[in-house]
């Protein structure tokens, strides 16, 4: 196995660095990946090929990395300025920030966002086994076609099948389950 995650490492530092545009940054999210691979052997159960499962978990790092530097400002100071005269020229003298704080969105427009994110996992759940899973390889995981075939051993033109029935029958139970409430 850490054979297998030496040789990933390249590729997995390109696609990290891609999705966060930011070299040493990448390299940290590929190395926290890693070892957690290398932590836990034993949660790889051989149902899918070591590389998906590898990506799988850069993937979550990438994103819980985006939604911390969306939540974090960092704090630009002189060379000559202490740490106390950063944080004092953040308050006014009577205590309040010199800034206010940016908006928060429309909560309920994001409540929104959830609940539509939970009706497309039931649908997901409704789909046949193999149907859900060459969709989430595909549109979740971003996987190519031919990486696809590969790791289910199907032909491409079964893919684009199975591909084009996933999608026609989300796009019915979102329909029904989703817009449909709407009307």
């Amino acid at each position: 196995m850490h054979r297998d995650l030496e040789s990933m490492r390249p590729a997995l530092v390109r696609f990290a660095a891609l999705q966060l545009r930011n070299d040493s940054l990448a390299e940290d999210v590929v190395q926290d990946t890693l070892i957690a691979v290398l932590e836990k052997p034993e949660r790889f159960a051989g149902a899918s090929s070591l590389r998906t499962y590898v990506t799988g978990i850069l993937k979550h790092k990438i994103i819980d990395v985006l939604r911390t530097s969306r939540r974090e400002v960092p704090i630009e100071t002189d060379a000559d300025q202490s740490d106390a005269e950063v944080i004092d020229a953040l308050f006014k003298p009577d205590g309040h920030t010199v800034d206010m704080p940016r908006q928060w969105g429309d909560p309920d427009a994001t409540l929104e966002q959830k609940d539509f994110f939970r009706v497309l996992e039931i649908c997901l759940e409704r789909l046949p086994a193999k149907t859900a899973r060459i969709f989430m390889m595909r549109e979740w995981l971003g996987l190519e076609t031919e990486e696809i075939c590969k790791e289910l051993s199907i032909s491409t033109s079964n893919a684009w099948v199975m591909l084009y029935r996933a999608r026609v029958q989300l796009r019915e139970c979102l329909d029904l389950n989703w817009f449909g409430k709407r009307a």
